[in-house]
């Protein structure tokens, strides 16, 4: 059991927009902030399109909402996606050519906002994996070398998110190969439809995998999120919790991300465990305060 848990809030996400979803960089900044008041650590960033809340990779979006949350006098530990620009649209008329809504760019074009804006983490997709019913989201090991590469020259530790065993293996080569620095930093994604499910046999299986010495969280989808806060914390993990991940608080009722994250701390804490400050985060994850 993980008795000093790091909370992360996921806030907005990439994938459809929703009404109550944080869309623009006012409204994702506030979510951050207001998650960090409720004992978030981290603070997972995505950032929405201000008309249409679809999914963006705007650096002026992202540096509006990280230089809004820098400027507050609230402390938590930013974490910027790169995981926009790798998700392919496979038709099966035509599965020979990326169809209507792909967005796939070479590995290093989903790193601008990482270089100008330097958080002390970004999430990093190591491999492929489906998402919806005709999304492919790829990085083959050749994009993800260069990917690695990148945030290891930039200072900006990877948190790796890992759908499966495969993905697992993956960044073991990159550790290997001397391009992952320690302590190597796991998100385990589970219950996303094609991937490792929301269960606790999964979540032991990846855990179980994992390369000696490394931290790791993990997160559960939709009516998965609160078990898999649990089950993280009682098998050795921290926990994610969000508005990316899950927009209800109860079946019907939406959420905010400080109720997600208060919900789970509420969790974490029944168990005997008590939450990690910012500090405590960055102890353990061998970060530097920007």
């Amino acid at each position: 059991m993980n008795t000093e848990v790091i909370v992360t809030c996921a806030v907005t996400g990439g994938s459809e927009p929703v009404a109550h979803r944080p869309k623009t960089p006012k409204e994702i900044a506030a979510a951050a902030l207001d998650a960090a008041r409720a004992g978030a650590a981290v603070a997972h960033i995505h950032v929405r399109d201000p008309e249409t809340g679809a999914a963006s990779r705007e650096v002026d979006l992202y540096r509006e909402v990280v230089d809004t949350i820098r400027a507050s006098d609230v402390d938590v530990v930013l974490n910027l996606t790169t995981g926009m620009g790798m998700d392919m649209v496979i038709l099966d008329d035509d599965p020979t050519c990326a169809g209507p809504g792909s967005d796939i760019v070479p590995a290093l074009e989903r790193m601008p906002h990482v270089e100008q804006l330097l958080p002390e983490i970004c999430s990093f997709d190591c491999g492929n994996y489906t998402f919806g019913e005709n999304v492919v989201s790829i990085t083959t090991l050749e994009m993800a070398r260069k990917l690695a590469k990148r945030m290891q020259e930039l200072g900006v530790r990877p948190e790796m998110e890992v759908f499966d065993l495969g993905n697992i293996e993956a960044s073991k080569t990159l550790l290997r190969e001397g391009l992952l620095d320690d302590p190597p930093y796991y998100q385990l994604c589970l219950g996303i439809i094609g991937n490792a499910p929301a269960t606790p046999e999964a979540m032991l299986a990846m855990r179980d995998m994992l390369p000696q010495g490394a931290v790791w969280s993990a997160f559960g989808v939709s009516r998965w999120e609160m078990p898999m806060v649990a089950q993280a914390v009682l098998a050795g993990g921290n926990v994610r919790v969000g508005m990316e991940d899950n927009i209800w608080l109860t079946k019907g009722v939406p959420a905010t991300n400080a109720q997600l994250v208060e919900k789970a701390i509420g969790i974490i804490e029944s168990l005997g465990a008590r939450v990690a400050s910012p500090e405590e985060a960055r102890a353990r994850l061998k970060l530097t305060k920007r």
